[in-house]
């Protein structure tokens, strides 16, 4: 048998045959496919990329895969590679996450993102595959939408027999003392003496008796409804406001909204309901959206930091028309709007989540013009282990 001896140009044939697949994928791959370094700079960037992100491939390869990034990913991203080069930790590797992409134009967009991680030649190389997934948010979004209807009539069937018996477990004692206290101003007509006085005393106590039991049902009814059960976790608060960023921004792109994002490193784990505090966000991004729709001006400003004692405070700054000093103080009662269509209860159902965790919710002049929103959580920072990294 002769041994067979590798040749160089079969090495050469090898490489320019690998080199023409890679190609071949780059260009026909449907989702965009970004090669980095484990530097961060880009090695290779697919035709679907060039399509999604709006920048021909010349443009970006040598650069810094964080020109892809909004804030705050954009300045952390060098932070989260030497975080897995030290550690080897994976947090992103394998697993995948909605986050939030930024186009040429400055436009952001939600996207999913899975990293591979190979060795080519000794070096280590990341390949992140990009599916945008703007389309499926709005179906996301119009189904909750639909579900907030449904959920909405359901309230109000259900407000219907509630106000139904409220009303007539009310009804007795209110009667009761509408009667005694008819009959109390009968006796008081007249002249005073010991037995009236005695049978004054004791109308009065059936009154006061009467007052008392209308208090306990109302008192029952509250504890009723606002003993709903929560699921408190520690949750990292920078994903929860990357995921509702994203939502909230389906749909917005040609209202022309410049997003800036600025989260605290020393807030990032919070002890909360996931879903819930994503609602209070929800409602808060689009409201401000909504209200900067006809401003010249269209920047959002959303933010953490650390504090009060306990809590870390989260911030939702708008350059709309503003609040007038009338409606403010009665923002947050339901039924209270600055909307023309509104309803007035999504501030409501915000104050009641936001407080249920233990914190507080409330409304401030922005310092140049348009609102600043803000409310607080209970902090969790000693468990930083869901910390958003490589």
């Amino acid at each position: 048998m002769t041994a067979s001896v590798d040749r160089p140009d079969q090495h050469a044939r090898l490489g320019a045959g690998t080199e023409a697949h890679l190609r071949s994928i780059l260009a026909t791959v449907p989702d965009a496919m970004v090669i980095i370094d484990e530097q961060g700079i880009i090695l290779s960037f697919s035709a679907a990329a060039e399509k999604m992100f709006g920048y021909a491939e010349s443009e970006v390869v040598g650069e810094n895969v964080s020109m892809l990034m909004p804030s705050p990913d954009r300045e952390r991203h060098d932070g989260y590679l030497e975080n897995y080069r030290r550690t080897g930790v994976r947090k992103i590797i394998g697993i995948g996450r909605v986050t939030t992409g930024r186009r040429r134009d400055g436009n952001t967009f939600p996207m999913e993102l899975s990293v591979g991680e190979a060795w080519v030649e000794g070096k280590r190389t990341f390949t992140g595959f990009v599916h945008d997934i703007t389309q499926r948010q709005q179906v996301q979004l119009r189904l909750q939408d639909l579900q907030s209807e449904l959920a909405h009539v359901g309230r109000v069937s259900e407000m219907g027999t509630l106000a139904s018996s409220l009303a007539h477990e009310l009804n007795q004692p209110l009667t009761a003392i509408a009667s005694y206290s008819e009959g109390l101003a009968d006796l008081l007509a007249g002249d005073m003496d010991a037995d009236k006085v005695v049978l004054a005393r004791e109308t009065l106590k059936e009154v006061a008796s009467e007052a008392v039991r209308a208090g306990e049902i109302v008192r029952r009814m509250r504890d009723f409804m606002s003993h709903g059960q929560t699921e408190h976790r520690t949750e990292n608060l920078p994903q929860l406001i990357t995921e509702a960023n994203a939502l909230a921004l389906v749909g917005s792109r040609e209202h022309g909204i410049d997003v800036q994002v600025s989260l605290d490193q020393n807030a990032e784990a919070v002890f909360v309901d996931r879903v819930q505090v994503q609602q209070v966000l929800l409602n808060l991004i689009r409201n401000a959206i909504e209200a900067m729709i006809d401003s010249p001006i269209r920047s959002l400003n959303i933010s953490s930091s650390a504090g009060p004692a306990g809590f870390v405070t989260v911030s939702v700054e708008d350059t709309g028309s503003g609040i007038s000093e009338t409606i403010a103080p009665q923002l947050f009662q339901p039924f209270v709007t600055s909307k023309q269509a509104g309803m007035g209860i999504g501030l409501s159902i915000c104050r009641t989540i936001v407080e249920a965790h233990g914190g507080r919710i409330w409304c401030e002049p922005a310092r140049d013009h348009g609102t600043v929103f803000c409310f607080t959580l209970p902090s969790a920072q000693d468990d930083r282990d869901s910390r958003n990294d490589f």
